[in-house]
This record gives structure tokens, C-alpha cells and sequence, in this order.
């Protein structure tokens, strides 16, 4: 190829019965070796994450101990005790606190304790949603499908969509809000919010299944056949024409591929035995540990990333009303139960440990992230995860001193190492807004920003 001057091209794909996996970046898909050779420029990936109703760093005492925002500013910082389980990816982190939601704020006397309908509909789109229980609903359109919108047409799937715990868009509402605005943070447009995927086994065949004829797959999942089966002559065929470095990448990457659809084949097996389930209702391929769950779909979105048969993910990691118990976080309280801690310090110090429990789960996809190579790095170098919340203080349902975490270079638009702590009154918006301008979009506001932040 080096002599010939030929290389792959970037959209080639193996394809067969019932699938169509997208590549990762392998060395023969860059120009032939020349003195000007470069890698090929990479597009960001976006991958944005809610957990639910607040954080105990967003109360007073949290604030005074630093439970999440970091003590120091700058790069001369010290991870708070909610965070600590990411400080070993520093490198890659950009914390800004001290912001506020107020498009997620009570406008009458009659919106007060509904902020659980207005949290998840606000926290990318920086919108106020319309209180309305019919069909007229209206937020905004999420920094998310912005960018799918811009960079994801090219990719087999623009955007995915997830979540951890089911919903019912059809149940009823309360406060005069559609439970449509609590159960997704993905807006394509102002009236159009989309789904988010409760059973792995859809985003999985959206994004390796796609291939083929429905009937192909349906026959592929009945006989039990893996999606690399059909795909075998392709990958031989591959093999013969790229280097050893690159042979290695790609078995990687189908052995992850392959690994994640064996994970989902066993639970479906499991649960198709008529074993009891924490959610009888849940899908057959949905796993009944939530923390099982949540790394599945995080390893999802990386096999998605590493393949570019996606840019764009967005994970809801609960339901803000959820009775869930975290044991694995060392707290027997449920989780609604446990944030409205009323303001004690014990009560702080539970809710705290919950938090933390979830921020390591970050730290799972941080580090999946980060053992992936892409192109010339690797993808944590070439993504930006967006984690945090539209609510402060749970206990009182506030909004403001809102956790927010920033993680990935996003091809060097972000250094990393960096912590923000914002003037009071800074609008959450602003840092949606300089995610999207440092991503390309040329936005000059997101919602309700008065400019962008320094990140």
C-alpha cells in the first residue's frame, strides 16, 4: 500500500447476514506514507451523562468540606471526597462549579415541587420547558443533537440515546408537566424529545445490526449466531491487506464487539428462564444489576466511539424519584430517600457516599475510554463527557452550585487538569455553550447564557 500509494477508505465496513460493523481507525485508512503524512483529522466524540436530582457537594456543608467542587482553583486543585474516585484521569478533567440552573427554577406558585418534571428536559438544553400535560410540550433542542445534527450524518447511527432505570411517557403527570419532559435529556428540536433505549440489545443492533434484511436478523438471533459470524470472510479478507499493528487493533475491537453481544446473549438466556427479576416489566435482554447495567451501556458507547458507528451518546443514569438502593456504595437508604437528607450532616454524609458511588461508574468509562486507541491517541483524547446535574441541593430542590464535570481532550480543544469556580449567578448554559463552541458549532448562546466560560 506504501508503495502503491492506496489505503482503505474510512467508511468501509464488514458486512453480512443480518450486520454492518463500522471500522475503527486503522493506520492503512491514513494516505500513503509520504514526508507531509498526517493522521486523518478526527471528529470529537460527545458523550453526555445526567445523574439525577443533585448532589450532596451542592449544600452548604458539602460546599464548606468540598465534597464535590475541588478545593483550589486553577490547576493547583484537590479533588473533593464525591469526585475522588476520578482523580486518576486529572489529565483529561475540567471541573467547573458554582453554577446555576434557573431554567429548571419554579416561575409560579403553582410549578413549586415539580422540579423533578423540569430537571432531565433542562440539563442540555438550558430551556425552560412549557407546562403543559397534552401534546403541544416545548423545552429546546439539547447541545447533544445540535452536534449530531452537525457531525453525526455520516456516521451509520447519529446519536444514541440510553438510560438505566425504565419509563413510561404515557403515564400521568403531576404539577400540569407531561412525564415526557422527566424521562429523556435528548431534544432533537423544541418539540421533539427522543426516546431513551431502556434494553441493550437496541442501540446494539442499531449500531453492528443494521445490516442486511430485518428477517436476516431476526433468523441471525434465533439460531443464536453472533454478528461476526456473517461477517468472517470480510474480516479474513481485511486482514490480508493491513499490517500487524493494525490486525491486532481490529481483533481488539471485534473481540470488545463480540464480548459485549456474548454479555447480552447471556442475560436474554438467563432471563428468558423465567428467573425473578428486580423489574419483572423490563425487557428480556435488561440486566437486573443496575450496576451490570450501567457498564454495559457504557462499554456500548465506547464500541459505538471506537468504530465511529457513532459520535453521540447521551446516558440518563436514574429517575429523579427512584426508591433504588445502591449497596455497592455502602449506603442501605433509598435514593430519593437518601437526597432529601434534610440538611443534616449525617444525612449529607449518606447521600455523599451514593454520589460517589456514581462518579466511579464514570470513572469505569473514563478508563474504557482510555484503553481504547484511536488514530494517532486514543479515545478519551478525542471525546468530551459531559456529567452532571440540573439540581443542586436535593433536599430543597434548589438549583444552584449545580455539579458539573467536563472529561476528554476533544482533540485538544480542552487541556484538562482545570478547575473553574464560576461568579455566583453564572448560568449553566454557559458551559453548554462553550462545549459547543469548542466542538465547532458556531453558537452564540445555548438556552439562557450570558456568554461562555473559560474551560
Amino acid at each position: 500500500m506504501f508503495i502503491t500509494k492506496k489505503y482503505l477508505s474510512r467508511r468501509e465496513v464488514l458486512q453480512g447476514m443480518g450486520s454492518m460493523i463500522a471500522l475503527p481507525f486503522l493506520e492503512a485508512m491514513a494516505p500513503a506514507q509520504t514526508p507531509s503524512r498526517k493522521m486523518e483529522t478526527r471528529k470529537s466524540r460527545l458523550a453526555c451523562i445526567e445523574v439525577v436530582h443533585g448532589c450532596a457537594g451542592s449544600t452548604a456543608l458539602g460546599m464548606e468540606k468540598n465534597l464535590w467542587s475541588p478545593a483550589g482553583e486553577g490547576s493547583n486543585f484537590e479533588f473533593g471526597t464525591i469526585i475522588k474516585p476520578v482523580e486518576p484521569y486529572r489529565d483529561y478533567l475540567t471541573i467547573v462549579s458554582g453554577t446555576n440552573c434557573a431554567a429548571a427554577d419554579p416561575y409560579s406558585p403553582e410549578e413549586v415541587g415539580a422540579d423533578h418534571f423540569r430537571n432531565a428536559c433542562v440539563f442540555l438544553t438550558a430551556s425552560r420547558p412549557k407546562q403543559t400535560l397534552g401534546s403541544d410540550i416545548y423545552c429546546g433542542t439539547s447541545i447533544d443533537q445540535m452536534y449530531a445534527q452537525k457531525f453525526g450524518q455520516d456516521t451509520p447511527v447519529p446519536s444514541i440515546q440510553l438510560c438505566t432505570e425504565p419509563i413510561d411517557p404515557t403515564g400521568p403527570g403531576a404539577y400540569k408537566y407531561s412525564t415526557v419532559y422527566m424521562d429523556t435529556i435528548s431534544w432533537a428540536s423544541p418539540t421533539k424529545p427522543l426516546p431513551m433505549n431502556f434494553n441493550p440489545r437496541v442501540p446494539f443492533e442499531e449500531m453492528f445490526g443494521s445490516g442486511g434484511s430485518p428477517a436476516d436478523r431476526v433468523a441471525r438471533q434465533k439460531l443464536n449466531r453472533s454478528i461476526l459470524d456473517g461477517v468472517a470472510h470480510d474480516v479474513a479478507r481485511l486482514q490480508q491487506k493491513i499490517g500487524a499493528a493494525d490486525r491486532s487493533r481490529l481483533n481488539d475491537y471485534l473481540d470488545n464487539v463480540r464480548e459485549i453481544e456474548r454479555r447480552i446473549q447471556a442475560i436474554e438466556a438467563y432471563n428468558a428462564t423465567g428467573a425473578e427479576k428486580t423489574i419483572p416489566s423490563a425487557p428480556v435482554g435488561v440486566p437486573d444489576s443496575w450496576d451490570e447495567r450501567v457498564r454495559l451501556m457504557m462499554d456500548l458507547q465506547v464500541a459505538g466511539f471506537a468504530g465511529e458507528a457513532t459520535r453521540v451518546s447521551a446516558l440518563k443514569l436514574g429517575r429523579d424519584v427512584s426508591g433504588r438502593v445502591f449497596p455497592e456504595s455502602g449506603s442501605k437508604k433509598a435514593f430519593h430517600t437518601a437526597s432529601h437528607h434534610g440538611e443534616t450532616a449525617d444525612g449529607i454524609e449518606e447521600f455523599a457516599r451514593i454520589n460517589r458511588y456514581h462518579v466511579g461508574l464514570l470513572g469505569y468509562f473514563l478508563e474504557k475510554l482510555k484503553n481504547t486507541p484511536d488514530g494517532d491517541g486514543n479515545l478519551l483524547d478525542h471525546s468530551l463527557v459531559i456529567y452532571g446535574s440540573a439540581m443542586g441541593d436535593s433536599h430543597v430542590h434548589g438549583h444552584i452550585w449545580v455539579p458539573m464535570m467536563l472529561a476528554g481532550h476533544a482533540n485538544g480543544a480542552l487541556k484538562g487538569n482545570l478547575h473553574v469556580r464560576s461568579k455566583d449567578g453564572t448560568p449553566q448554559a454557559n458551559i453548554l455553550l462553550a462545549v459547543t463552541q469548542k466542538l465547532g458549532l458556531e453558537l452564540d448562546h445555548v438556552g439562557d447564557s450570558t456568554g461562555g466560560v473559560t474551560i
